[in-house]
């Protein structure tokens, strides 16, 4: 999909057309983005935003929540992992976990965990915990 950002100031208002021959959910997903961008319940943090924006070499996949296993640091890079599938985002894991909701847990300094998405945890060595995630 082609994407051309055109910035401005003289805009009241922002806006964004999609120009398309199939309505995709991907494309269903990023219109209700950027509806509700800016809107009351957004800036209090009550926004029904469970949608992440990660990239697939130059495409941007946007991910509902539910189907997010763990968020992780690997090689300086934030990987989000979905039960077959590996993506990156640009975004520090802190940010990331600000705009998620609360089936997420941070499970250590480099790594963040969808408990809906974990089939067991068990201890390790030296107080460790292993963390085994459903594979439906």
């Amino acid at each position: 999909m082609k994407v051309q950002l055109f910035v401005s100031k003289d805009l009241e208002e922002p806006y964004a057309e999609i120009y398309t021959d199939v309505l995709t959910d991907n494309i269903q997903k990023a219109m209700v983005l950027l509806e509700n961008e800016g809107s009351e319940k957004e800036e209090e943090g009550i926004g029904d935003n469970s949608i992440l924006a990660v990239k697939k070499g130059q495409d941007i996949v946007l991910l509902d929540f539910e189907d997010i296993f763990m968020i992780r640091v690997e090689d300086k890079q934030t990987k989000v992992y979905t039960e077959d599938k590996e993506y990156v985002i640009k975004k520090p894991l802190y940010q990331i976990e600000e705009s998620l909701d609360s089936n997420f847990v941070r499970v250590s300094k480099a790594a963040i965990v969808n408990l809906r998405k974990i089939k067991r945890v068990a201890p390790s060595l030296k107080g460790m915990m292993f963390i085994e995630l459903k594979t439906d």
